[in-house]
């Protein structure tokens, strides 16, 4: 069962609001992935982008949160399959069962919320390679509410292509 789906309170501090707006588009992505056929986890539903399933996209988004956290933020190692020379290698998952998948998104969102609760938002990342490792956590945050909002989105439609479920959080 997936985390509740509650939006975050309308007079909360700035953390509370963007954890908050964070935290439900996860649990967005988690609950379209609820009930779903392990069959279909790994079936692409549009001819143009043969990658795009349920599962490649869940392990997109556990990899974009250790890019943005872990990386770009704290300055650690560049590794994982978004650093591979083809494109989309981090939704490559053939064969890598939707539960595994949903639980190593769930450590990695775990871990980045341990992170974030560790800084300031107005710090910057570290990462010397990497420029956008220049802005602030606030920054990070922002854009993780988007990537997320954005994928849970296409989950939403996933979903309702594979097997007709819909509704909205």
């Amino acid at each position: 069962m997936a985390p509740p789906r509650v939006r975050p309170g309308y007079t909360a501090g700035e953390r509370d609001q963007l954890l908050g707006w964070l935290d439900l588009q996860r649990s967005i992505v988690r609950w379209k992935c609820e009930g779903l056929a392990e069959d279909d986890t790994h079936r692409a539903v549009l001819p143009s982008s043969p990658n795009l399933s349920m599962a490649g996209l869940v392990s997109h988004l556990r990899w974009t949160e250790h890019l943005w956290f872990e990386v770009l933020f704290l300055g650690r190692r560049a590794e994982g399959p978004q650093f591979e020379e083809s494109d989309d290698a981090d939704m490559r998952v053939e064969g890598v069962p939707l539960a595994r998948l949903l639980a190593e998104y769930d450590r990695q969102c775990a871990v980045s919320d341990e992170i974030i609760a560790a800084h300031s938002l107005d710090e910057t990342g570290k990462h010397p390679d990497f420029p956008s490792a220049a802005a602030s956590l606030r920054w990070m945050l922002l854009h993780m509410i988007e990537e997320t909002a954005r994928h849970a989105g296409h989950a939403d439609a996933i979903r309702e292509l594979l097997d007709g479920r819909t509704g909205y959080y």
